[in-house]
């Protein structure tokens, strides 16, 4: 399974910006824009309903921070998901408990 986690769509990336002066700085003008994320592979035993919503809550609560950042699953045993509204995706409907991290 694969988890890709990227800033989302309103949150200014620092970090892209900088990569991309840097790519402009070298000798590639044409370089518009960058955005810095993070990229998982996890391997997981068994396929089934539970472990889909287990793995998208340990996405959330974990490998994420919803409030500024969006997350996709891919992988065989986890249909792709992407938790920003984008063409034919849905969106994930995200709470913020006390803790502000994704708990209902």
């Amino acid at each position: 399974m694969k988890v890709i986690v990227m800033p989302k769509a309103a949150v200014l990336d620092p970090q892209g910006n900088a990569v991309r002066d840097a790519m402009r700085h070298l000798g590639v003008p044409e370089v518009r824009s960058v955005r810095i994320g993070k990229y998982m592979e996890i391997d997981v035993d068994g396929k089934n309903g539970e472990l889909e919503a287990r793995l998208h809550g340990l996405c959330r609560d974990l490998l994420s921070n919803p409030v500024i950042e969006d997350y996709e699953l891919q992988g065989s045993e986890v249909r792709s998901q992407k938790s920003e509204v984008r063409s034919q995706k849905f969106r994930l409907r995200q709470g913020y408990g006390a803790t502000g991290r994704g708990q209902k």
